[in-house]
């Protein structure tokens, strides 16, 4: 099967040499059509710094920079704010007694899982919407948006429907038994509560990023952390409900956030409510290839807390804190790689290829330059990290050792970001599907190894390493070459 974006397009495959139109970037206007918004959209005041205009050839990399910056702050903070419920989670559960921690662990695994699968409701749509906005479609851009709003409301309350009944096998899939099993249970079914609600999130982020908004996600995500915090304190140390308690909070902050994303697409973009089931079924083939892709980055996240898990309960408890310290790291660096989908989608939109080859060689300097921060943060924090978890001497011993890799990795990992963004927002989905098949079966391998022969957490996270570095290989490689470059709404 040939690894082109353009069989992603449909109407657009049959067409030769589209990617290698650049003369269609000289084409006045095209850029600044975006403003056109039949409901005064609120992406107005930015306009002086549109992809469309900084990305041209001629912009500087200061250009570039303020580009990239104007979409990345706000979702830094966006991005940051979704570990953050699962570090709040931590932080209060690691006050209960064993296997609480353990057990938010496992049951958190099989939520990132499915919840990870459907990630493509915010980065197709992101990609989708941004394309028709730098093609001058603001209406299509918010149909498009809304057909992913309903996806997002079917394919959650279906997850509900199916997984509530195989919750424990799930949890048992895992490798938890006895009394951690049970408390993961318990987390995993209150939690599917809230699904719908967090595909609900993961759509409505996308419209609004596809819009070039990333400071009202923010603003949402900030108002849902801190009532997650709230509610996760009243609930499991105010009122003594247990890992029961976090998961209600969670799903009650989550339900609050989905709805401020309905009122603003639906009111004040004044977007169609009514679903277009073409645009629906159209909007879910086009996320089938992002779906593989992320289900290779679950699979390798699972396995690890797997094996983790059948090392022992204080093992998977230190595996469970770097976890989630590894994310947080990776959505702060995803920040730069939401920027990539935002600013490449609207830029091939408006048919500016010279403006997404300069965006992208800076957004890569940002991501390693990133990555050296924060894996220098991770060095110095180390200390206080197990503290801060209440972990014992076991665990501690444990987590410090992975905080190194941890560490270690960050510069890949801004690389592998950024340039994954930027064929998301490119459409290059099956590229991406494929190349996801190939570093997770590098993976897999050495992961059984580490089972196998009895290794330590630090050798599983060294095989996390090999995966990282096959990715940065597989996009590079496509980085470089020009099949990604197909222009046009």
């Amino acid at each position: 099967m040939p690894l082109t974006p353009r069989s992603d397009r449909p109407g657009r495959s049959d067409r030769p040499g589209r990617s290698d139109r650049p003369g269609r970037s000289d084409r006045p206007g095209r850029s600044d059509r975006s403003g056109r918004s039949g409901s005064g959209a609120p992406d107005q005041p930015d306009q002086p710094s549109q992809p469309g205009r900084a990305g041209r050839a001629g912009g500087s990399g200061r250009d570039h920079d303020r580009q990239i910056l104007r979409l990345a702050l706000p979702a830094f903070g966006a991005l940051v704010a979704e570990p953050l419920f699962l570090l709040t989670d931590s932080v209060v559960v690691g006050r209960l007694p064993a296997p609480a921690l353990g057990a938010l662990g496992v049951a958190s695994t099989v939520l990132t899982f499915l919840v990870g699968l459907c990630v493509f409701l915010a980065y197709g749509t992101t990609a989708a919407v941004a394309r028709q906005i730098g093609a001058g479609e603001t209406g299509r851009a918010l149909r498009q948006g809304v057909d992913g709003l309903w996806l997002a409301a079917g394919v959650g309350l279906a997850i509900v429907v199916i997984v509530w009944p195989l919750a424990p096998s799930l949890v048992h899939l895992i490798g938890a038994e006895g009394e951690l099993a049970r408390q993961a249970v318990t987390y995993l079914r209150i939690s599917l509560l809230g699904v719908p609600a967090m595909l609900l999130v993961l759509a409505g982020t996308g419209v609004l990023r596809g819009m070039q908004d990333t400071t009202t996600p923010l603003l949402v995500s900030v108002g849902a952390f801190g009532l997650n915090a709230v509610l996760n304190i009243v609930f499991v140390l105010g009122l003594g409900w247990g890992i029961a308690g976090s998961a209600w909070g969670t799903v009650l902050a989550q339900s609050l956030a989905a709805a401020v994303y309905l009122l603003l697409i639906l009111v004040r973009h004044r977007a169609p409510f009514r679903p277009d089931l073409a645009g629906v079924r159209a909007a879910g083939s086009a996320g089938i290839a992002l779906i593989i892709r992320t289900a290779c980055l679950q699979v390798v996240l699972a396995v690890a807390t797997t094996v983790a898990t059948r090392m022992g309960e204080q093992q998977v408890e230190a595996h469970t804190v770097a976890i989630r310290i590894w994310i947080l790291m990776a959505f702060a660096l995803d920040a730069i790689a939401i920027a990539g989908q935002a600013i490449t989608g609207r830029a091939l939109g408006a048919g500016d290829v010279a403006g997404v080859r300069g965006a992208t060689r800076r957004m890569v300097a940002w991501g390693v330059g990133s990555g050296v921060l924060l894996g220098l943060l991770v060095v110095v924090a180390r200390p206080f990290v197990p503290p801060l978890f209440d972990a014992g001497p076991v665990v501690s011993a444990e987590l410090l050792g992975l905080l190194w890799v941890v560490a270690a990795l960050q510069p890949v990992a801004g690389v592998v970001f950024v340039l994954d963004g930027v064929l998301i927002g490119a459409g290059d989905r099956r590229y991406l599907a494929w190349a996801g098949v190939w570093t997770t079966l590098v993976y897999l391998p050495a992961a059984f190894l580490v089972d196998l022969w009895g290794g330590g957490l630090v050798a599983l996270w060294l095989a996390l390493g090999l995966w990282m570095v096959a990715r940065l290989v597989t996009l590079s490689t496509r980085a470089y070459g020009t099949a990604w470059l197909v222009v046009g709404g």
